[in-house]
């Protein structure tokens, strides 16, 4: 699909499958430049209703509610990975417009092909092995070398499905807990991974973009800084030296060879002794990009539209350093949601602040963010912390 002029009557659509924070930053972007865009997201007054066009009610599962969105759109793109991917590679035999690739989106869901692509590429990523049974872990963790992390193939995010194996003593009860409590009953028809736990030096990220025309830009190499899986701080530029920004963005550049389809992709990465290796790769903007809507010339939101949509991939030059830190819901509070402290942030110059729009809060979910610009990255790093100790995340009374 390639829009050569919008309309206004009737509009040109776009859908988006999920309707969360990401998905309503995308909705208005796509909003600024004229289309009209459908969210398809079980939540009622989920964040991305509040601003688009038309919200269909549904599961991400819902074979039904994802045709009727994909049918009523010009093109369908979405911003999370766990959805109906067998629908939409239908959809897309059907004549649809689904971008990025609902084969990119099925390999990408699962760990186990997602790494047996990037290896097939010639791609640096950590040693990982499959894993069928408990004895096929224990020769895993003989092969690799402990410490070792067991994962899930499917539906983990945010450290979820990970399991840390430090010692022999601990893998059949790791084995065990992971199957019984966490995920899987019936292993039988499900997947395990695991892989060498890497002591990385740094973890980057790199926002990358393809349009329907081949046409490839990155975003800056960012840094990023996890608290329990979930990630915290996002710096940029990422402070390494300039030879490990080139050997990032040509691993980003490389890897989207060896992905199908338009759109923006997240591509997580680990320093480890001046090499660096590829983590995970999210099909969609992700939360180390957020910092390009104040600091880059287009934002990877922007990018996005732009890339499903058939429309020139804008400038990624980055303006100016910036701090971005998450807002997360505060151990203790859960129930409506109220910010605290904005004044205080706000008052402090450079400070932007971006709250969702989740009704609830609860303990780790990702509630908003704020950014920092500051031509001194340290000084942006200072600001971003200031601004933050203000913030508070509570729960109303009810």
């Amino acid at each position: 699909m390639v829009i050569e002029a919008l309309t206004s009557s009737p509009p040109t659509k776009i859908g988006i499958i999920g309707g969360g924070q990401l998905g309503k930053m995308m909705t208005q972007e796509a909003k600024k430049m004229g289309f009209y865009v459908t969210i398809l997201d079980p939540s009622p007054n989920c964040p991305a209703a509040q601003v688009a066009d038309r919200h269909i009610v549904g599961s991400f599962y819902d074979e039904e509610k994802i045709r009727e969105i994909v049918s009523d759109s010009d093109v369908t793109t979405y911003d999370i990975e766990h959805i109906n991917a067998g629908v939409l590679k239908e959809l897309e035999g059907e004549g649809h417009t689904i971008h990025p690739s609902p084969d990119t989106l099925r390999t990408i869901q699962n760990r186990l092909w997602q790494k047996d692509l990037l290896k097939k590429a010639g791609l640096p990523i950590p040693r990982y092995e499959k894993v069928e049974s408990l004895d096929c872990l224990i020769r895993a963790g003989e092969e690799l070398g402990l410490p070792v992390v067991l994962k899930t193939c499917k539906g983990g995010y945010d450290g979820r499905g990970n399991y840390v194996i430090h010692t022999r003593e601990q893998i059949e009860p790791a084995f065990h807990s992971f199957i019984e409590k966490n995920f899987y009953r019936n292993f039988s028809d499900k997947e395990l991974i695991v892989e060498e736990l890497i002591g990385f030096e740094k973890e980057l990220a790199v926002m990358v973009a393809r349009g329907t025309q081949g046409e490839v830009r990155c975003h800056p190499v960012a840094e990023t800084m996890h608290k329990n899986n979930i990630c915290h701080t996002v710096v940029a530029p990422a402070r390494v030296g300039e030879d490990i920004h080139n050997k990032a963005r040509e691993i980003a550049m490389k890897t989207m060879k060896a992905l199908k389809g338009a759109g923006i992709f997240g591509i997580e990465m680990f320093l480890v002794n001046g090499e660096v290796l590829i983590n995970e790769i999210a099909p969609r903007p992700h939360n180390s990009g957020h910092y390009t809507i104040e600091a880059c010339v287009t934002s990877q939101f922007e990018q996005h539209i732009r890339a499903v949509t058939g429309l020139p991939l804008g400038s990624t030059e980055l303006l100016t350093p910036a701090v971005m830190i998450n807002i997360l819901g505060e151990e203790g509070y859960e129930g409506p949601a109220i910010l605290e402290g904005i004044q205080g942030a706000l008052s402090i110059p450079g400070v932007a602040l971006h709250f969702y729009g989740k009704a609830m809060t609860k303990p780790g979910r990702k509630m908003g963010h704020i950014t920092v610009i500051d031509e001194d990255v340290e000084k942006a790093m200072e600001k971003a912390n200031r601004a933050r100790s203000f913030l508070r995340m509570m729960a109303k009374e009810v």
